[in-house]
């Protein structure tokens, strides 16, 4: 049976096969610790491939269930561009889950996704559209026109 604790300090000596073992069926069951540590192996690539995509999929399971350190990664990793991170967001958004529901927001987190190619933020941002009124879909355009330029 994993153990959280053991798979904690294993991540903390650097005994990434052992921290792998012990998180990744835990995080597979829903833990939140266990997914942001998992997240953070795949940031740093200790013990796994690095992959941004891996890491920002863990840290938006966490942060849905209201995992403050897995929120704040997330929102750090979609401010420095990562698409994945920026359409999980868009995801909480849409939702409500682990942030109040904001259309306005999710569309802007999926438009900045989908313009670095994100076709799966693509389909929900033209779909969230459908339920948004003009005037918020050109907001959400305003606020991703002045996000691009803020962060170019």
């Amino acid at each position: 049976m994993a153990d959280f604790q053991k798979g904690e300090k294993a991540l903390s000596a650097g005994d990434y096969e052992t921290a792998l073992r012990e998180l990744r069926p835990l995080a597979e069951q829903g833990h939140a610790g266990s997914q942001h540590n998992l997240g953070e192996m795949y940031a740093g690539g200790d013990g796994v491939a690095q992959d941004s995509v891996q890491m920002a999929y863990w840290w938006h399971k966490a942060a849905e269930q209201g995992f403050a350190i897995a929120q704040y990664d997330l929102g750090v990793a979609a401010g420095n561009g990562y698409a994945k991170a920026q359409y999980y967001i868009g995801l909480m958004y849409a939702s409500g889950k682990g942030v109040p529901k904001d259309y306005v927001a999710a569309h802007m987190w999926f438009n900045l996704a989908a313009a670095q190619g994100d076709e799966d933020a693509a389909k929900h941002r033209d779909k969230l559209a459908e339920k948004m009124t003009p005037g918020q879909v050109a907001e959400a355009q305003r606020l991703a026109s002045e996000w691009v330029e803020k962060h170019q």
